[in-house]
Formats: C-alpha cells, sequence, structure tokens
C-alpha cells in the first residue's frame, strides 16, 4: 500500500480507514475539550482553583485503563463497527453534562465517566485490520493512530475560537465544550450509517468467550495473570495522587482501593472461567499463541506511548525554565510531538510493512526511543536552542514510529482476539504514562529523562529475548488456525471468498 492508496476514495477499505480515523479523531477532540478552556473555566466559576484542574485531569485519565480491557472484549464480541458507534454516543452525555456542571461533584463524576472515551482507540485498530492484509496493515494503523491522535491537537486551536469569536459571552466555554458531545454524538450515528464490520463475504471471527483473555499454555496464564495487576496498580496510584491533592479522604481512598481489589479480583476469576476448561481439554497446536508476545508489546507501548503522555505535559515548562523562552514559544515547540505525530505513527508502520522484519523495525525504534531520551537528559541551557529542538523532534519521532510499529504487529498475534490484546497493550500505555508522571513528581527533568530512557531500555531488552516475527508478516491474509475455518465454514461463509481479500484496492 501506498500514500497514493489514501486518495482511492472509490475503495470501500479506503472509505472505512477514512471513517475509522475520524471517529478517532473526534473521540481525543472531545476527551481533551477541557484544557485548552481551563483558564476561562476558572475565571467564570470563581471557586474553581488550578488544583481543581489538575485534579479534572487525573479523573480524565483514570477510567480509560479499565475501559480498553472492557472495550477490548466488547468489540471482539460485537464487533468494531456496533460498539465505536456505541462509544461515541454514551461519551456524548457526560461531555455535554460537563459543559455545563456548576458544582465540583457535577464536574468530576462526568470528567470521570468521560475519561472512557480514551478506549476508543482500539476499536479502530480491530477494524483497519478486518479490511487491510498483514502486508498494509502497518501503514493503515499508523495512518489511523497518528490523524486521529491528532484530534487533541485540534481540539486545542479550535475550541477557544469557538468559545471566544464565534459563540462569546460569559457562557461562550460552555456551549463550546457542549459542542463536541454533540459534535460525538452526531458522528456516532454517521459512523454506524456508513461503515460495516468487515467486507464484503467476510465474516467477523469472534473469541470463544470474551469475558476475558484466551492463552494457550498454563505459563501463559500465570503471565496474563501477572500482567492483570499492574492495570489495578494504577487506578490505585491515581486516587492517591487525589488524596495526596485533598480531593478524596483516607476513608474514601481506602473504600476506592477495595473497590479496584475487587475488581482485579473479578478480572483474575474471569481469566481463570474462561482459560481453565480449554486448556484442560487441550488446545489444538495450530491454534496456539505465545502471550510472551503480547508481554513485549505492552511493554513496547508503555515505553512510547507512556513517555509521550508524560513529555507533553512537562515539555513546554521544561523549555521555558531551561532555555528561558516565553511561554508561547516554549508551547510552540511542544506543540510539535502532536503536529509530528501525523507522519512519524504511519511512519513506522510503512517501515513495518516493507523492512522485511516487524520485530527489527520495533528494536530499532525502542533503541532510538533509549537514545533519544538519554541526550534529552543531558540537555541544559549551555546547548544551543536548536541542537536541543532537533534532538526533542528526533525524538518524538522514534517515539510515535514506535507506536505505529507496535500495532503493526498486534492484529497478527491472534486474530479473533485483535481487540482484547490491542485493548491490554493500549491499557499499559496509560499505565506507563500514569506511573511516569508520578515519578516526575519525585525527580528534576533531567533525571526524567532518563528514567524514561531507562523504561525503553528495559522493552527493548524484553523485545530482544521475547518478541517473534508473527506468522504471515506480510502475506495477503493473517494467519487462521483449523478451528478458526472451521468457524467460518460452520457460518456458511465460503472460504475461498473469505481468503480472497488481498492487494486489490479498488
Amino acid at each position: 500500500m501506498k500514500v497514493a492508496n489514501l486518495f482511492h476514495f472509490k475503495s470501500e477499505r479506503i472509505k472505512v480507514l477514512h471513517f475509522t480515523w475520524f471517529a478517532f479523531f473526534v473521540s481525543f477532540f472531545t476527551w481533551f475539550n477541557m484544557a485548552p478552556l481551563a483558564t476561562t473555566m476558572m475565571e467564570d466559576m470563581g471557586w474553581l482553583t488550578a488544583q481543581h484542574i489538575a485534579a479534572l485531569g487525573i479523573c480524565n485519565v483514570v477510567l480509560t485503563i479499565p475501559a480498553r480491557i472492557v472495550i477490548g472484549s466488547l468489540l471482539d464480541k460485537y464487533g468494531p463497527r456496533m460498539v465505536y458507534s456505541g462509544l461515541l454516543v454514551l461519551m456524548s452525555i457526560p461531555a455535554i453534562t460537563f459543559a455545563f456542571g456548576d458544582t465540583w461533584t457535577q464536574l468530576m463524576i462526568s470528567r470521570l465517566i468521560l475519561g472512557s472515551i480514551g478506549a476508543s482507540f482500539v476499536i479502530g485498530i480491530r477494524m483497519v485490520a478486518e479490511w487491510f492484509p498483514p502486508k498494509d496493515v502497518g501503514f493503515a494503523e499508523g495512518f489511523y493512530g497518528g490523524w486521529g491522535n491528532f484530534g487533541s491537537a485540534a481540539v486545542a486551536m479550535i475550541l477557544p475560537w469557538i468559545a471566544l469569536s464565534v459563540i462569546g459571552g460569559d457562557n461562550g466555554w460552555r456551549y463550546a465544550i457542549a459542542f463536541t458531545g454533540v459534535f460525538c454524538f452526531v458522528y456516532g450515528i454517521i459512523y454506524y450509517i456508513c461503515v460495516r464490520d468487515t467486507p464484503k463475504g467476510k465474516i467477523l471471527i469472534k473469541p470463544k468467550k470474551a469475558a476475558a483473555l484466551e492463552v494457550s499454555s498454563w505459563g501463559d496464564l500465570v503471565q496474563l495473570i501477572l500482567w492483570t495487576i499492574p492495570l489495578g496498580g494504577a487506578l490505585v496510584i491515581s486516587s492517591w495522587r487525589l488524596e495526596g491533592m485533598g480531593f478524596i479522604s483516607n476513608e474514601v481512598l481506602y473504600m476506592i482501593w477495595g473497590v479496584i481489589g475487587l475488581i482485579v479480583i473479578y478480572q483474575i476469576y474471569n481469566i481463570l472461567k474462561v482459560n481453565v476448561p480449554q486448556l484442560k481439554k487441550g488446545i489444538p497446536e495450530d491454534d496456539r499463541y505465545k502471550f510472551k508476545n503480547v508481554v513485549a508489546l505492552n511493554s513496547t507501548y508503555f515505553a512510547n506511548f507512556g513517555a509521550e503522555l508524560a513529555i507533553v505535559s512537562m515539555l513546554p515548562m521544561f523549555f521555558q525554565m531551561t532555555f528561558s523562552l516565553s511561554p508561547t514559544t516554549a508551547g510552540l515547540i511542544a506543540a510539535s510531538f502532536a503536529f509530528v505525530n501525523l507522519v512519524a505513527r504511519p511512519l513506522g508502520g510503512i517501515l513495518s510493512d516493507r523492512m522485511g522484519s516487524r520485530r527489527n523495525v520495533m528494536l530499532i525504534y525502542m533503541l532510538g526511543i533509549a537514545i533519544g531520551l538519554v541526550l534529552m537528559g543531558l540537555m541544559n541551557s549551555s546547548w544551543p536552542i536548536i541542537i536541543a529542538v532537533a534532538i526533542t523532534v528526533l525524538t518524538s519521532v522514534f517515539i510515535q514510529g514506535a507506536e505505529g510499529a507496535t500495532f503493526a504487529i498486534i492484529p497478527m498475534i491472534k486474530k479473533r482476539v485483535t481487540g482484547q490484546i490491542a485493548g491490554m497493550a493500549g491499557a499499559y500505555g496509560n499505565v506507563g504514562s500514569t506511573i511516569y508522571l508520578t515519578l516526575l513528581t519525585f525527580v528534576t527533568p533531567q533525571q526524567f529523562f532518563f528514567i524514561l530512557a531507562g523504561g525503553a531500555f528495559v522493552s527493548l531488552a524484553i523485545c530482544f529475548f521475547t518478541l517473534e516475527e508473527p506468522k504471515n508478516s506480510f502475506g495477503d491474509e493473517y494467519y487462521l488456525s483449523s478451528e478458526e475455518i472451521n468457524t467460518m465454514n460452520n457460518q456458511h461463509v465460503p472460504q475461498g471468498v473469505v481468503q480472497a481479500r488481498g492487494t486489490n484496492l479498488n
């Protein structure tokens, strides 16, 4: 697949790709609707402080972690079209509620719920994988992620203009935020009408049970349980940060921890319920996959996306304080991270498609991240600003290219559970940002960059020893086990039709 193919609008798969990246764009446009109007909100409401805004920022991402796990299961069971449309329509409610909230409780609860829209990214991963063959999926996934993620930058540029110039008045910010909710609702309907889950003549292969991720061995079962626990740990850390800021009491904190513990236990129960009977029965050899590949990609997204979210939050202040820049100039430099995403993430997918080894591309990207972050850790006021900016942009290229390379591999690990694998890897990106941002409060910015570099080196080591080249990495079709082929046959879909999806983009 070439860049020129993106303009073949008569191709149904290209239409689906554009509808889907824009769904992701709308999701992030709605999700980050508070940040550009935070100061306006404080001025208008009077009682709202910077501490409240910081707490709302935490609330904005807390439920994204469990939501990505839940959404991953739902989309494997019901299909990406229904789940994407449903999520957009449902999330319009807390977006509008937040816009017209007058009390702390209203703002906090609506922002907590709205954080679930961050799980939207996972849905498109499976949708794109259903429409593009292995040899093209890296570029398609990278384009989806890179351009969709730009919604967070677009809202920062557009929403203040809508609030202050188009609407105006004391309540302009409220109507501007409400507009994102309406936008979200309308596009949810449009998406449901305009796309379908699979190309004509092809079925959506579903997992045997969607309550938890399927594994192929007892050792993998233990690993899945161990890698489930940190997802709850990130929620514990987020609630602890809210308690430290004075927004919840010790008693409420302990209650939250108890609920998180019960949820983790329930998830482990589901993991055992889904997998123990199947493992006792025996998994056919050709239906097995190795969970260590999931582990490797969890670590890469922890190290790259987690680092991206953390760096974006502190980069403006770092440049402003280190190089004595104006807030505007420092903000423009920090904005380069969002703009680079438009090219860097698709580039990661393209290289994964074309370099002959998706594993080696992943390793090179993680090494590049580690080296770039070490150089950023060495920056000080004696450095020429142009060199500092160049290194920052180059590091961003590696970080976001690695994100594209990560999701160029995920659809090939085990096709029928792509949503759950993508959900887990995506959740680990948020775990990474949670842990990194917590560590940032204890160290200097330079030390922080070295910590991020350390995370990238650890991920590099994990990938080097565990990540394998996926089966049929560059073929015209995904690898299917005998059980999956039987599933298609049982649904009376001719195998020749199912396997026919290939290179024709017309």
